[in-house]
């Protein structure tokens, strides 16, 4: 399939699927590479009569929604975000819920792929912050909407490639080797649940102290369902808990209820309302 196929392609049918032909510029290659693997599946000559498949069955829409779904995903992913999380957003966090008298920290990671976000969110605290907190446990539930990213972050087991930015010592830590996988430890994993749900459509009932929510909603979905996600996710967030999307991204205009938490990039603040008790 020639390049150009594809991108015209997608231009026509993200819109139809809620999301934004802007955020697949850089990554169009993988899910083109889908695309032509569906057309053989499917016996299609070329994207064309793809499109006049669409047009005539419904149910292949779902299909095409899952071939567009982008699981680009490593531990310590943007590593100056997990540093501004340790130094400045779990401190007061943590420093808030002990002056409540609360003993959990509630943490949901939102598009978790394969688990190494969450996980890398379990390291941290295990290695760095239980010391300075020994009073406070950590809890985080990690989804995601494809059923064989959650199996395998389930399974806690990655290649050396998902390692490339965290620090070696907290590979030696918290991973044990068996032939060419890496396994991550129990400590970390028992902090951790996972559950298939699509943010477009559903929320935990739970709510959270922090929120992460990167690379997904205000990248690839359009400006109004990236507004019903920042509701959901609004919904779910106590006040002045910490929502942290990612390091290139941006809100949608008009939002209103967060204020960028000062100092950290792509991290903001859930405002406190009137009558409201903070987080």
């Amino acid at each position: 399939m020639k390049d150009r196929d594809c991108v015209e392609f997608l231009q026509w049918s993200l819109p139809r699927l809620r999301m934004r032909w802007q955020g697949f510029r850089k990554v169009r290659g993988q899910v083109c590479k889908r695309i032509d693997r569906r057309l053989r599946e499917l016996g299609l000559p070329d994207v064309a009569a793809y499109r006049a498949f669409l047009e005539t069955n419904d149910g292949e829409w779902t299909t095409l929604d899952s071939l567009c779904n982008i699981t680009i995903s490593r531990f310590y992913r943007d590593r100056e975000v997990f540093q501004f999380l340790e130094q400045e957003v779990l401190v007061t966090l943590s420093e808030n819920a002990l002056a409540r008298g609360e003993g959990i920290l509630r943490c949901w990671s939102i598009g978790c792929a394969s688990g190494e976000e969450p996980y890398t969110l379990a390291l941290l605290w295990d290695l760095v912050m239980t010391r300075r907190f020994p009073a406070l446990s950590l809890t985080i539930l990690a989804t995601d909407r494809d059923p064989l990213m959650i199996r395998r972050a389930e399974e806690g087991r990655y290649k050396s490639g998902s390692f490339v930015g965290l620090p070696a010592e907290l590979r030696k830590l918290a991973f044990f080797r068996k032939g060419d996988l890496y396994y991550i430890g129990d400590e970390a994993r028992r902090k951790v649940a996972f559950l298939v749900q699509d943010i477009r459509k559903a929320a935990p009932e739970d709510r959270f102290h922090l929120v992460l929510c990167r690379n997904l909603a205000f990248t690839y979905f359009e400006p109004a369902l990236q507004q019903e996600v920042l509701t959901r996710v609004s919904e779910r967030l106590f006040p002045n808990g910490a929502f942290v999307t990612g390091s290139h991204e941006s809100l949608p205009a008009g939002s209103c209820g967060f204020k960028p938490w000062p100092g950290g990039k792509g991290i903001y603040r859930k405002e406190v309302k009137e009558g409201e008790a903070g987080a």
